[in-house]
């Protein structure tokens, strides 16, 4: 087989994706893929080496939290900025008149992707305002119960507290062992904790513990036959891995687009499912005429246009990659630095290696160290930024939060392995 120029993809993913556009991006890279399987091109340094120089990150600190911020790529930060020169020659009337409209392209785009209708897609800033528009906008009375587990973030277990105390609903949270025996294991114990009186299941479609995912379709599947609103928190799930929101089969589905997708930070979507828009109250106020618009959960005055416009450069350049090549590099890089880890009797892994149950995102305990400790050890001497992860209650258990991106070096991974290493062998 011959052997791709990776000269190619560079030129994809960088100035020429800004004068070609989506199409001519995504064609170009396939054609440096070489008809080759998504799992050979996860290996392949050379087609990845030159995905790295499309950023601009820090090298001198690694980061390998990723989960909470991913960072745009040049083209992206490019587009931005042309943007936002734009707002700055007459604002009220760019940003009205050129910005504004343009968001609709954003919208089109972004449902393509997901797979819905544009009119069930609403543009937001992040995740918690997409679901916080759901969580407090659903019609709930005194004593109908919410479902979720301990794992699901904190945002979200706020917000459904926070309703607890005005309006008497009860937020039910149960455990589960990490890793999880099974998928059906997850279902069950959603399933085990209904009651005549549950209204919602929330379900994270990847935690932000461990990056366990969940059998989203099959609970919202289950909701669905019982007359159930489903609600998806999917902060980490869109970009991260294929898959399409016809699948899931939700009510409600919430992402921010600055992790994965590798957007301008404080950008996001909420779906909601057609028939649920006129039942859900926005976050804001809005007039009576967009009760059955999806637009009525975007009302929250001046928001920073060049952010948003600029997201179809970030999905050009995930399209451009390929979403299947892109979630077989990210498993890649994760199963090097899991495999190597778990050789160490005293460092456990909290994560199924099962595709179905884990991508990127992976969580690791030293055993016998706080992984607060670990955390600030691992940034002290060595210069890599993670994040500890704490889950009280019934299964606890405590780890450091490990993800990496496409921009990683197979070296920067070898570091971290090294460092963590060095930190379980001592008597720390």
């Amino acid at each position: 087989m011959t052997r791709p120029n990776r000269r190619h993809l560079f030129q994809t993913l960088g100035s020429f994706a800004l004068r070609a556009g989506a199409a001519a991006c995504a064609a170009t890279a396939l054609q440096a893929a070489g008809g080759r399987t998504a799992e050979e091109i996860a290996a392949d340094e050379d087609f990845w080496r030159d995905i790295r120089t499309a950023f601009t990150v820090d090298r001198n600190v690694l980061n390998f939290n990723n989960g909470s911020l991913c960072p745009a790529p040049r083209v992206v930060q490019e587009a931005m900025n042309r943007y936002w020169e734009i707002t700055n020659m007459q604002p009220s009337f760019y940003a009205d008149e050129v910005l504004g409209p343009q968001t609709e392209v954003v919208r089109r785009e972004l449902a393509r992707a997901f797979g819905c209708d544009p009119e069930e897609l609403a543009l937001t800033r992040n995740t918690s305002e997409a679901m916080h528009n759901v969580i407090f906008g659903i019609r709930l009375n005194r004593g109908d119960e919410v479902i979720t587990t301990t794992q699901d973030y904190p945002s979200m277990i706020t917000a459904f507290q926070q309703r607890e105390r005005r309006d008497g609903i009860v937020l039910k949270q149960f455990a589960y062992p990490t890793p999880p025996p099974s998928e059906a294991d997850l279902v069950e114990r959603f399933r085990a904790a209904i009651t005549p009186r549950t209204k919602v299941l929330l379900v994270s479609h990847l935690t932000f513990t461990t990056g366990q995912i969940f059998p989203v379709a099959a609970i919202c599947k289950m909701a669905r036959e019982k007359g159930i609103i489903s609600i998806v928190d999917g902060a980490h799930g869109f970009a991260h891995f294929p898959f399409r929101g016809p699948d899931l089969d939700c009510d409600f589905y919430a992402t921010s687009l600055h992790k994965w997708l590798l957007a301008p930070v404080g950008t996001g979507f909420l779906y909601v499912r057609r028939e649920r828009i006129k039942e859900v109250w926005p976050l804001m106020g809005a007039p009576a005429a967009l009760d059955n618009d999806i637009r009525k959960f975007e009302s929250t005055g001046t928001i920073p246009l060049a952010m948003r416009d600029a997201t179809t450069e970030a999905l050009a350049f995930h399209e451009a990659i390929g979403p299947e090549r892109k979630a077989a590099r990210l498993r890649y890089l994760r199963r090097r630095w899991e495999h190597r880890l778990a050789q160490h009797p005293r460092i456990a892994l909290r994560n199924n290696d099962d595709p179905a149950q884990s991508c990127a995102i992976a969580g690791v305990t030293v055993k016998g160290l706080d992984s607060g400790k670990l955390t600030d050890l691992l940034l002290a001497r060595y210069r890599i930024h993670v994040r500890p992860r704490f889950v009280p209650g019934e299964y606890a258990f405590d780890c450091i939060r490990v993800t990496p991106n496409i921009y990683t070096s197979l070296t920067e991974v070898d570091r971290f392995c090294e460092a963590v290493e060095r930190i379980a062998s001592e008597k720390v």
